[in-house]
């Protein structure tokens, strides 16, 4: 009962309260950033993504959490959602600097990745870890490429996305380490499939 009360709750402050970061806002010696219209447009549909990925990454790790019944997995998933909540903060700061706001689907977005993440923990422990590694690897692929598309001048955006790629790539490593499994091939297409899908969308709407 605990754990489904720490689910709802989660949810309801990823959703709907302003997340609070536990480390400060990552900065970069170049000075402030300067954009023009277009350039803030394309940060801002850019960072919006970042922000729905957080989202969802709040809603799986709470997924697995809720669904494994290895408490030093459970352990493992909260303490990841908990440091996620920094990227989850940073890209809602980003966004209201850039005068934008998260997507508008962010409900949506949350019950889908839960619905993954109760999924995911329900084939056992090894495949759950596994589906992390996947997942925070396409992750920082994905980040990667927005620090090529964001614009040269957005200092801010891009010490954003350099923490959090690197961030991504540790909760991958700490995942393999903790005894993931490899993902068929059919599996990680899927997963690809579906976050194209999402951040097609998610910088629009």
């Amino acid at each position: 009962m605990d754990s489904l009360f720490n689910a709802a709750d989660t949810a309801l402050r990823t959703l709907f309260a302003t997340p609070r970061a536990s480390q400060a806002c990552p900065t970069v010696p170049e000075g402030d950033t300067v954009l023009n219209d277009a350039e803030k447009k394309k940060a801002a549909g850019l960072m919006r993504v970042n922000h729905v990925g957080e989202v969802c990454a709040q809603a799986l790790y709470t997924a697995q959490a809720l669904a494994t019944p290895n408490k030093a997995l459970r352990a493992h998933f909260t303490q990841a959602c908990i440091e996620e909540t920094d990227h989850l903060a940073w890209t809602a700061q980003r966004l209201e600097a850039l005068g934008s706001r998260p997507s508008l689907l962010n409900p949506l977005w949350y019950a889908g990745a839960f619905g993954l993440g109760l999924l995911a923990g329900r084939m056992g422990d090894a495949l759950s870890l596994g589906f992390v590694v996947e997942t925070e690897r396409q992750v920082g692929a994905h980040l990667e490429s927005h620090l090529s598309l964001l614009p040269e001048g957005d200092h801010e955006s891009r010490a954003i996305v350099s923490q959090m790629q690197i961030d991504e790539i540790r909760h991958a490593d700490e995942a393999l380490a903790a005894g993931a499994a490899e993902l068929p091939q059919p599996v990680k297409e899927l997963m690809r499939a579906a976050a194209k899908v999402m951040t097609t969308v998610a910088e629009r709407i």
